[in-house]
């Protein structure tokens, strides 16, 4: 430590400004359950991953493919003859026949109202390396974007770290559920100006994270004419397009923009498949643009962030061309997805706690501002706190998306298996209930969630059967010890 404040000035101001991100609450809750990861046999009083956006719902139909079809990976018996294809240097741009099946599957999540186009796809090491190589590509250092909030913790580093980029949020309120209205972008452009901050286009998030909701047609239309009346850019993150479980439907940009009078150069898509097949771990992100400059300088760019591997790309080229098992994928994964949303709901509604109405994504928005000892983000924390280290429930709090409502929680629900459930849904509801019965029993004097040795016992009976999902491992994701590096989260 002392060499690093001694030596501080021989290293660049990115390696050692703040601007990554990682001191924020988001990632503490990473930090407590590495720390101290549940297990059901190993460490049943652990802490409960529910802050991790992963898809795990569907791994046995992704497994019973590759078994049904062992040619398309190179290192079986059946597939060995194409290793050396794969194995040397390969375009940069990606392998020809990956990056058409994905503009097909990108076309299938969108119900096929809009054809995607191939040569517009620009490959990158996942949605991170994505959005910042359109931030590259679309601004310079000190200029801006405007997010509407509550977003995603890490665009802090994935637009800004690296870029020099400003955010500005744009705040939304529960009053409407959260709605992105005409108004609230006006509203966050003009006080920018005032500022002086050069504002360069919006960035949005359909299906929302965290909320959990989708963008309807008049809603994304308003938002074309807008950034098309201001001449600034629009980024559609639609990361989470096939994790819809429910009507109303996902709408791409893409489709929107099909019957509008609008300059389509400023309209830019970011895709990945780590949501919608949950696969984080290929590192499969793409730039899809409108803007022809745009696609040539990402490309460019493709070689400083690649997907994983050329093997990856096999892979998945020959998995997303079989229609057949393309489309009883996404359908499966819908009915997964509600019937695990309606179980956490459902069950948190027993007990009086509410969630934003949703139909999208791997989490749902948690209102807990009932139980907040102060309409405050120093309340929000306090509870937070309490619920990472004694409920043992690693939820992410409101404050670190940005949200200016204090009490709301981001719940992830599809990384664990119907045991988990279990446990994490019996934890909370015992934390409510003990948090009523001491407000009933002296109001005046209720510690309710600040008791220092909850004691948590746990239910054995069965809300959840999903013989799909195998048990529990202790951290997958767990970093070095003490390394101040900081996986890919969302």
């Amino acid at each position: 430590m002392e060499f690093t404040r001694k030596n501080k000035q021989l290293l660049s101001r990115k390696a050692t400004n703040d601007g990554h991100g990682e001191n924020s609450p988001y990632f503490d809750g990473w930090k407590a359950y590495d720390s101290d990861p549940y297990h059901r046999s190993q460490n049943p009083n652990g802490v409960i991953q529910m802050g991790l956006a992963e898809n795990q719902l569907c791994f046995d139909l992704i497994k019973k493919w590759i078994l049904e079809n062992p040619d398309a990976s190179i290192c079986t018996a059946e597939g060995v003859d194409k290793f050396k294809d794969i194995a040397i240097y390969q375009d940069y741009h990606g392998l020809k026949e990956f990056i058409e099946a994905l503009a097909k599957f990108m076309g299938r999540v969108g119900g096929n109202r809009v054809t995607f186009d191939p040569n517009r796809i620009v490959m990158s090491g996942g949605a991170t390396g994505a959005n910042e190589t359109v931030m590259f590509c679309l601004a310079d250092p000190g200029d801006a974007f405007l997010v509407p909030s509550p977003y995603y913790p890490a665009f802090a580093r994935d637009l800004r770290w690296r870029t020099g980029l400003e955010i500005v949020p744009v705040d939304c309120k529960s009053s409407n559920n959260f709605r992105i209205t005409r108004a609230a972008l006006e509203e966050a452009y003009e006080k920018a100006q005032r500022s002086n901050i050069n504002v360069k286009g919006v960035i949005i998030a359909n299906p929302s994270n965290p909320l959990g909701t989708i963008l309807d047609r008049e809603t994304m239309r308003s938002i074309v004419s807008f950034i098309n009346e201001q001449n600034i850019h629009l980024v559609f993150d639609e990361i989470y397009a096939a994790t819809v479980f429910s009507s109303p439907r996902f709408i791409s940009i893409a489709e929107i923009i099909q019957d509008m009078d609008c300059n389509r150069d400023l309209i830019h898509i970011v895709y990945s498949l780590s949501k919608d097949m949950g696969f984080p771990g290929f590192r499969v992100g793409i730039v899809y643009s409108f803007n022809d400059v745009v696609v040539n300088c990402a490309r460019k760019m493709s070689s400083f962030g690649l997907v994983s591997s050329s093997q990856t790309q096999y892979l998945l080229a020959s998995m997303l061309s079989d229609e057949d098992f393309v489309g009883n994928f996404l359908r499966e994964s819908s009915k997964r997805l509600a019937k695990r949303h309606h179980v956490f709901t459902k069950g948190l509604e027993q007990v009086g706690i509410s969630c934003l109405k949703s139909n999208a994504g791997l989490f749902f928005w948690m209102d807990m501002r009932p139980l907040l000892k102060e309409q405050t983000v120093k309340g929000e924390m306090e509870l937070w706190r309490v619920i990472i280290d004694e409920v043992k429930l690693n939820v992410s709090p409101g404050s670190s998306f940005q949200c200016s409502e204090p009490g709301w929680f981001r719940v992830c629900f599809a990384n664990m298996d119907g045991e988990t459930v279990e446990v994490a849904l019996d934890r909370i509801r015992k934390f409510v209930l003990q948090g009523k019965e001491e407000d009933h029993a002296a109001p005046e004097t209720s510690k309710r969630w600040q008791k220092k040795n909850l004691r948590l016992s746990f239910s054995s009976s069965r809300l959840y059967d999903e013989s799909t999902m195998s048990p529990p491992m202790i951290s997958p994701h767990s970093r070095i010890p003490h390394s101040p590096l900081v996986p890919a989260m969302t």
